[in-house]
This record gives C-alpha cells, sequence and structure tokens, in this order.
C-alpha cells in the first residue's frame, strides 16, 4: 500500500514560519520607507488632483461662439524690428493652419488706398477710414445682406460693437448726436475711396455689429476689387490673422506664440499663462512624489535584503525541508499587505480631506469643481499599491533562489 506525500507548504501559513525569519531588527529602516512611501504616495495623489483642478476650473473661461475661440494674432513690434514689414504672408498664415491646436486661420485683409468717409446732415463729421475683410465663417454676425459685386453702389458694413461705444463716449463733447445699436441701419454713409483716376462714392450702410473684430468690415469681393481698382498692390500681406481654435488657453499654442514672436491679446489669454505656471509648479511636485516613492522602495528593498541576509541559515533550513522559493517568497511578501494597505488608504483619505478643504474654502462650495477625488486617483492609487506589492514578491523570491 503506497503512502501519498504532502508538501509541507499546503499546511502551514506565514505565522508558523515567523520564528524563522528575522525581522524586529533595522526597525528605523523600515519606518522610514513606511512614511517616505506614505509621503510619496500622498505628494502624487495630490499634485495630479491640483492637475485636474487647474484644468477644470480654467477650461471654459473665455466666451466662445459654437464651442471655438477666436483670437487676433499679430507680429511683435520691437525696436530691432519696427523698420521692418511685420504683416503676415501667405506662409506664414498657412503655418498656423498646420499646427495641431489651431482648427484654422485667416488674414484680415485691409484697403491699399484712401478711403474717407461721412454722415451726411445727420452727423456733420467725415473721417479718413481703414476698411477690412476676412472670411465670413470668422465674423460673429453675417447677416444675409452682407454681399456685394462688382457694378452695385451700395456696400454694406458690418461695425465693431467697441468702436460704437467709444464714439458715444466723445460724441457729447463735440455736440455729435449719441447713437444706438439699432439706429446705425438708418444712417447714410458716404463713402469715398481715392486711387490713381480720382475718386469714387459708394454709399454705404451698417448692417450688424461685431464683439469679435474691431474693425470696419466689407465684403471681401469688395475690397478685393477695390484694391485693384484703386490700390496699388493687389495681394499685399495682412497685418492681423485671426485663429479659430477649441481653446485659447492651451498651453502648447501659448509656447507656440511666444516662439513665432506672435502678440495676442493679453485678457483672452491671460488664463491659459496662469494654467501653464500652475501646471509646471504641479507637474514638478508629481515629479518630486515619483522620486520619493522610487526612494521609499529602494531602502525597504536594503531592508529586506538585511531580513534575508541574518535568516539565511533558518531559510536555507525551510528549502532543505521542503519550502519552495515560490512559496516562501508569495508566504512572506503577504506579510506586508496590511502595512501597504494602511499607507495606501491613508494617504487617499487625507488626500480626500484635502480636496473636500479646497472646494468648501476656497471656492465657497461652488459646483465648478467636485468635493471628491477623480477616479483616476484611486485607479493610481490601486496601481501603486499592486506595484509595491509585485516588486517585494519578485525581490523576496529572487534572494530566495540564491540560497539554494
Amino acid at each position: 500500500m503506497s503512502k501519498t506525500t504532502h508538501s509541507p507548504q499546503k499546511a502551514v501559513s506565514f505565522r508558523h514560519i515567523a520564528a524563522f525569519i528575522e525581522m524586529r531588527s533595522h526597525r528605523t529602516s523600515r519606518l522610514f520607507s513606511y512614511a517616505g512611501l506614505g509621503v510619496g504616495v500622498l505628494l502624487l495623489l495630490c499634485s495630479v488632483q491640483m492637475f485636474l483642478n487647474i484644468n477644470q476650473l480654467l477650461k471654459d473661461k473665455n466666451p466662445r461662439r459654437n464651442g471655438f475661440d477666436f483670437i487676433s494674432v499679430t507680429k511683435t513690434i520691437s525696436n530691432e524690428t519696427m523698420g521692418r514689414d511685420n504683416r503676415f504672408n501667405m506662409a506664414d498664415v498657412e503655418e498656423l493652419k498646420k499646427q495641431p491646436f489651431i482648427q484654422d486661420a485667416a488674414p484680415l485683409n485691409s484697403n491699399q488706398f484712401r478711403t474717407k468717409a461721412s454722415a451726411g446732415n445727420i452727423i456733420p463729421f467725415s473721417t479718413d477710414l481703414f476698411l477690412e475683410s476676412i472670411n465670413t465663417d470668422f465674423i460673429d454676425t453675417v447677416p444675409p445682406g452682407f454681399k456685394w459685386q462688382a457694378g452695385q453702389a451700395d456696400v454694406p458694413i458690418i461695425f465693431s460693437a467697441d468702436y460704437l461705444e467709444m464714439y458715444n463716449v466723445f460724441a457729447p463733447s463735440q455736440s455729435l448726436p449719441q447713437l444706438s445699436g439699432e439706429s446705425l441701419g438708418s444712417l447714410n454713409i458716404m463713402i469715398e475711396c481715392y486711387g490713381p483716376s480720382g475718386m469714387v462714392a459708394f454709399r454705404g450702410h451698417i448692417v450688424a455689429l461685431t464683439d469679435r473684430i474691431n474693425s470696419v468690415l466689407v465684403p471681401e469681393t469688395f475690397l478685393s476689387w477695390a484694391n485693384k481698382q484703386f490700390g496699388q498692390s493687389v495681394n499685399a500681406p495682412a497685418a492681423r490673422v485671426y485663429i479659430k481654435t477649441t481653446d485659447a488657453n492651451n498651453p502648447e499654442l501659448l509656447s507656440f506664440l511666444e516662439q513665432k514672436n506672435y502678440h495676442v491679446n493679453k485678457d483672452k489669454t491671460k488664463f491659459g499663462r496662469v494654467k501653464q505656471v500652475l501646471q509646471a509648479v504641479v507637474s514638478g511636485m508629481g515629479l518630486f512624489a515619483v522620486l520619493v516613492i522610487i526612494l521609499a522602495m529602494m531602502l525597504f528593498s536594503f531592508y529586506l535584503q538585511l531580513v534575508i541576509a541574518r535568516s539565511k541559515d533558518n531559510l536555507q533550513l525551510l528549502l532543505l525541508l521542503g519550502y519552495s522559493p515560490g512559496w516562501l517568497g508569495k508566504t512572506v511578501s503577504r506579510r506586508w499587505i496590511p502595512a501597504y494597505t494602511i499607507i495606501i488608504l491613508s494617504a487617499l483619505l487625507i488626500a480626500s480631506l484635502m480636496q473636500w478643504s479646497f472646494q468648501h474654502f476656497s471656492l465657497n462650495g461652488k459646483d465648478e469643481l467636485s468635493p471628491f477625488l477623480h477616479i483616476y486617483l484611486l485607479l493610481l492609487a490601486g496601481l501603486i499599491w499592486g506595484l509595491c506589492l509585485f516588486i517585494n514578491a519578485r525581490m523576496i523570491r529572487k534572494l530566495l533562489y540564491r540560497l539554494q
């Protein structure tokens, strides 16, 4: 009658072999590694959460139309460049269009001839005028009547709402009547275009106001025809270009514009510049946290090596008794599951309290930000927990195989 042999590890657990392993020495190293791991995990969780908070709080600070931002871009003029032609040619515009963070770009073309405007007897006022045109996709208000073709004496105009506000500010001091946006459509404006062959007059009327572009806009067909008829240059470079982007605060966009020495309205991109600084600070804190975690794991690995070295004779005896290195490594590594679980859960709890305090006290409980941690942080904490256990089990198993 044959006897069945059983592997000794099937009937025992770590508490049965704990006496063979010397873990009481070097407790200071173990505690320091625990503390370093806890601080590193907490810093990493907080940095990731703050990175997400920054994106959430600053992502929609600019008014948008149809989910896009439209920004006016000019070339920065300095003492060194003021004598050059600081305008955009078609190559510059095409380069803007090719950028992944820019959906489209369009030059704001201007008149290449002298233009003068007056409003007749209603407003006894005349001034030299500049006219501009741009692709209608970049204009926020385009009425059906904003069209022109050769031979048409009437020119539709889209007027800047900011210009109307400026006029109403200085009009009383010049004994001129103030105007409402609705009354602009009733004005008959005389547009005088001067060229080499003389002056040609057109009737202009304001068909809409624009909040986006500070200019006096006319249809592209009219300005193109007038530049050929009266101007000296047909395809002149543009002093301004409008870009269409999903996020005017995109750090990549701001970095690109800065590298190209392009100037944008600081009010439209100030949140993006703040975001750049904050994200850089938080990213630096995240990298520091990763470094702390790595150093804590290295310190704990030294502690494990000392434990294995001091328990070498006892562990070799267990191996001779039939305990496999794989089983011993798995059983010994499980000894630290509670410690790692407590460290990770404590870091999550403190990070949760910090997020709640930030939302409750700094933002006065506003709904712009959730008081709870993002799901990414729970996944990150679980990943760190699993990674710590995997590294310890692999290291212990490797050290035990060396004892054979």
